[in-house]
């Protein structure tokens, strides 16, 4: 009687027989000898079939199956180096699921187009597993190193009766007689968590109607949002490069296989570990004009600044102390220069731009009411905001890490499309 087992844990039934429930990648043949590549969502194995040593039901059906096909199949795992698996079956039985034919994505090059618009097969292709595994372990990790460190996860609202930034690049529905929006941020609601839990972290979808095609921006995207009181700007800076080393160490230790299907560089990897080097606006400015750039002081940085800034360092690096007029109404100013606030933007490098923005919050009421009245914000619809520096105010600090430009940047892609099982951009809400 086989045993059923999955791919990924054949190596625990070397020199048993076992079933598996498989998908055809791909076949070849040598004479009296069959090739398949199976695929199960878990791994790859690549099952034998010796004519000599099976029924002829089970060499015909063999022969008869095509990419895609859903079977199970019945062998004998044994060790092959030669496999990247490092193991393959000797197949013994076969039974026929389903026959599929004229699979739209065959081995040959296809359009991003056509890719795009068959998402739902394209994923089982094994670069985009790959992509799809090392997403999951990214969460993992998120998820690990936050509980690990006395975080909560608490989960704000996706509909909410305002813009977090004032911004007004929102989805707008109705909230039945009232109008709301899909959320571009949970940050504001963290904060009200974070006076009760003291460390939380929200982990959820975020959506921005901004009209932007470029290979940066998804409209609907993850975003990873901690929040903690009584936590200065220094201390925050040090908690998020923490956080980044650990989220890729551990990639790099659970996914190399993941990460060579992509074709990823892992000594680049390898090397983001704290401390991260930092630069201060500033001298990002004097840098950006040394290199030719056109950018005067207070006007914010673009893919090219980025770019240029990244090219200078082998690790993510943070830019500080922006100006308050380019940034949202709730950073707090550098008491010794009010003109700039305590907050931080880390570029990864390579080129792969913004992953975590971050600050400390205003924690003086009468200044929040102020940069209410110069952005010119409803003090009513925010009243709740304000109630939290009016009952118990603390220092207190947050950032955010978008998820698929993380993912993008680990696994060294060059467009968020494929960071996402199935991306909503500008033009695309299908599938």
């Amino acid at each position: 009687m086989a045993t059923k087992s999955v791919i990924r844990d054949v190596n625990q039934h070397v020199g048993e027989t076992v079933t598996i429930g498989s998908w055809i990648n791909n076949k070849r043949s040598s004479g009296k000898i069959q090739f398949l590549q199976l695929r199960d969502g878990s791994g790859y194995i690549q099952g034998v079939v010796v004519k000599s040593e099976v029924s002829e039901e089970v060499w015909n059906d063999a022969k008869s199956l095509t990419q895609e096909s859903s079977v199970y199949v019945t062998g004998v795992i044994r060790e092959e180096p030669r496999s990247q698996s490092g193991y393959e079956m000797t197949v013994t039985g076969l039974e026929i699921i389903h026959l599929t034919e004229n699979y739209p994505i065959t081995p040959k090059e296809h359009g991003i187009d056509f890719l795009m618009d068959h998402r739902h097969l394209w994923l089982r292709s094994p670069k985009q597993r790959a992509i799809l595994v090392i997403r999951g372990e990214i969460i993992r990790a998120v998820q690990e190193f936050f509980d690990k460190n006395g975080f909560t996860l608490v989960d704000p609202p996706i509909l909410t009766p305002t813009s977090a930034e004032g911004t007004t690049n929102l989805f707008h529905t109705k909230y039945f007689e009232e109008d709301a929006y899909l959320t571009q941020s949970g940050q504001l609601y963290m904060e009200a968590a974070a006076m009760a839990l003291g460390k939380v972290y929200s982990f959820g979808p975020t959506f921005r109607a901004e009209k932007s095609k470029t290979r940066r921006h998804l409209i609907e995207f993850w975003m990873i949002e901690p929040e903690m009181a009584f936590t200065d700007h220094e201390e925050s800076l040090q908690v998020q490069e923490q956080f980044i080393s650990y989220v890729v160490q551990s990639v790099v230790k659970n996914c190399k296989a993941e990460l060579e299907a992509v074709g990823r560089d892992i000594s680049k990897l390898e090397n983001i570990k704290a401390p991260f080097p930092r630069i201060t606006y500033d001298e990002a400015i004097t840098f950006l004009q040394g290199e030719g750039f056109d950018i005067p002081w207070g006007e914010d940085f673009g893919a090219p600044h980025e770019t240029a800034i990244a090219e200078k360092y082998d690790k993510p690096v943070f830019i500080t102390h922006y100006p308050a007029g380019i940034k949202a109404f709730y950073m707090k100013p550098d008491p010794n220069r009010p003109e700039v606030v305590l907050c931080a933007d880390m570029i990864a490098p390579e080129g792969y731009g913004e992953i975590i923005g971050g600050s400390q919050r205003i924690d003086d009421p009468a200044l929040l009411e102020e940069r209410f009245k110069e952005h010119e914000l409803s003090m009513e619809t925010y009243q709740w905001y304000m109630d939290l520096r009016t009952y118990g105010t603390v220092p207190h600090s947050g950032f955010g890490l978008g998820l698929e430009r993380t993912v993008a940047w680990i696994c060294g892609l060059d467009h968020v499309r494929e960071t996402i099982p199935f991306p909503r951009t500008l033009y695309r809400l299908y599938p």
